[in-house]
């Protein structure tokens, strides 16, 4: 079955085979976003049900507008942490003004979605790196984490409510060990690995169903135990208010959560496209996101993004389609318009001991390993990201990590790699002449750029030149300086005036300036230029056409 994006093109193409995964992976989805979504809201600093109020129109709309056929959008970890961080200053949590900040920030944050996706700007995500993406996601577990603590143990630390805190530390330790030996003990049981999987993940719905019944039999909330408290009943009200006050404060925030919404959601969907050989539409996705981030303003929710665990469950449990996002929003709907009593006795340290559990599994040291052997410079930036998530906030790590991103891309730029290249005996091949026993001739260099040239590369790229010049130059005098630039896709303007005054200079001094293996769009925008009627050496068509040139002229 095709993806084809948005206004439910993948309805066209249903067929009825697909029903039936659809179904068990919308009855999945939905068991699991029960605690999750409140847990979620938890730490958004909302009242609980508002992540169900997330989870219901957001699924939907996504299924109109969205191009991944198995991502799960609703309530995401790092993004309810981003919601606090950017709310807390200006609301007490939980309060009616914070409740219509929230949903502001999430209406914010799909207009600029929307608008990113009709202007065609789903090229932005390829300029987040992944190792910062990495670290960004291992600082905000890290404070998730740790910020969860008090609700688990029912005090501010050091102190402690006992019974709240065995609660809290039994479900830890049961959901720990569920996610350790849970796949494993169901597989000797005879569950296939598919089954397995889904049983581990709704471990915290067994779990916190669990503490709702101790919380009921034993009536922990007179003992002091917090529960999630009444839950309207009924589905969430067409939300319209707004603070006028707050738009300049909360437009930053706003900006900064609807790119990491994107960011998460499309490193969710990627990874599910790739397992079933389907294509994304970046644009497709921000619309879809946006939209998504709409109906939860308009449902009385917060920012909501595609989640890599929920989606993967999604997917583990057989959804083919939207159809099974559309079937599990209807099935929390459903909830809501049942009686909610039961609702009202879900124990606050079960849910912070499931979002302990959900946010250490962000804590994947994997990439950090790899960069360590690969690139220091992305295990740097991976380690400072993280870093300032912790020691200057959310989104200040977000701002770092941009920045980070962007400044290891022009740091590398900057500083392209080029090579003196010498012909392999008896081919017309032309090598590295470190790395391969080419042949040179007197009097002519060969210099083979790898880069684009422009504003940031040029003087760097000038300096290697006369580096090269002078150090051929020692041996016997330079008559030819061939500059190879097979891999040069563009030279912008100032790199031109760059080879422009090179060429003036080299021609002072005696030196030929030649260029070589020129593609032709660059070649096409050079001829609008002085630089070639200018040259005093000429333009070949390859590198061997210019050794046979001039090696005999050396």
């Amino acid at each position: 079955m095709t993806n084809t994006p948005g206004w439910l093109g993948w309805l066209k193409h249903y067929r009825r085979s697909l029903l039936a995964g659809d179904i068990s992976a919308g009855v999945v989805v939905a068991m699991m976003m029960i605690p999750q979504g409140m847990a979620y809201a938890m730490v958004a600093g909302l009242p609980p049900v508002a992540g169900i109020y997330a989870s219901i129109l957001p699924p939907l709309l996504y299924a109109l507008f969205g191009s991944s056929m198995t991502q799960s959008v609703g309530p995401m970890a790092i993004v309810a942490l981003m919601t606090a961080a950017a709310l807390g200053p200006l609301a007490a949590a939980g309060s009616g003004l914070y409740m219509v900040l929230a949903a502001q920030l999430a209406l914010l944050s799909g207009i600029a979605l929307l608008a990113c996706g009709l202007l065609r700007f789903g090229f932005l995500a390829n300029f987040f790196s992944r190792p910062v993406m990495s670290g960004f996601t291992i600082g905000s577990a890290i404070v998730i984490a740790w910020g969860q603590v008090p609700t688990l143990a029912g005090a501010a630390l050091p102190r402690f409510h006992l019974p709240s805190l065995m609660l809290g530390a039994g479900s830890l330790l049961l959901l720990l060990a569920a996610r350790a030996w849970l796949a494993r003990l169901l597989r000797a049981l005879g569950m296939g690995p598919g089954g397995a999987d889904i049983g581990v993940r709704l471990a915290p719905m067994v779990v916190v169903i669990g503490a709702t019944v101790l919380v009921a039999w034993f009536d922990l909330a007179a003992a002091g135990v917090k529960t999630t408290g009444a839950v309207p009943a009924g589905l969430p009200g067409l939300n319209l208010a707004l603070s006028n006050g707050h738009w300049r404060a909360l437009l930053q925030p706003a900006l900064l959560i609807g790119f990491m919404i994107f960011l998460i959601s499309m490193s969710a969907a990627q990874a599910l496209a790739l397992k079933r050989q389907e294509k994304l539409h970046s644009n497709m996705e921000l619309i879809g996101l946006g939209a998504a981030n709409l109906g939860s303003a308009l449902s009385g929710g917060f920012p909501v993004t595609g989640s890599m665990s929920r989606s993967a469950v999604n997917f583990s449990a057989g959804a083919n389609t939207p159809l099974a996002s559309v079937i599990s929003a209807l099935l929390l709907a459903l909830a809501l318009v049942a009686p909610t009593g039961w609702l009202a006795l879900l124990p606050l340290p079960a849910l912070a001991a499931t979002i302990i559990v959900a946010v250490l599994g962000m804590l994947e040291l994997a990439t950090l390993r790899t960069a360590l052997r690969y690139d220091r410079g992305d295990a740097l930036a991976l380690v400072a990201t993280a870093c300032g998530v912790l020691v200057l906030g959310v989104e200040a790590g977000v701002v770092i990590g941009v920045v980070l991103s962007m400044g290891t891309l022009i740091w590398r730029a900057s500083r392209p790699h080029i090579a003196v290249l010498g012909r392999i005996a008896g081919t017309e091949h032309f090598r590295n002449i470190e790395r391969y026993p080419g042949e040179t001739a007197p009097g002519v260099l060969l210099l083979r750029i790898d880069a684009g040239l422009f504003f940031g590369n040029v003087e760097a790229v000038n300096a290697r030149i006369e580096e090269e010049l002078a150090a051929h130059s020692a041996h016997c005098f330079t008559r030819h300086l061939v500059l190879v630039l097979s891999a040069v896709n563009a030279i912008d303007t100032s790199a031109l005036f760059g080879l422009i005054e090179l060429n003036v200079l080299l021609r002072h001094r005696g030196v030929k300036l030649h260029l070589a293996e020129v593609k032709g769009p660059v070649l096409d925008r050079l001829k609008t230029s002085d630089l070639l009627s200018t040259l005093n050496g000429k333009v070949f068509l390859s590198t061997a056409m210019a050794w046979d040139e001039l090696a005999g002229k050396g």
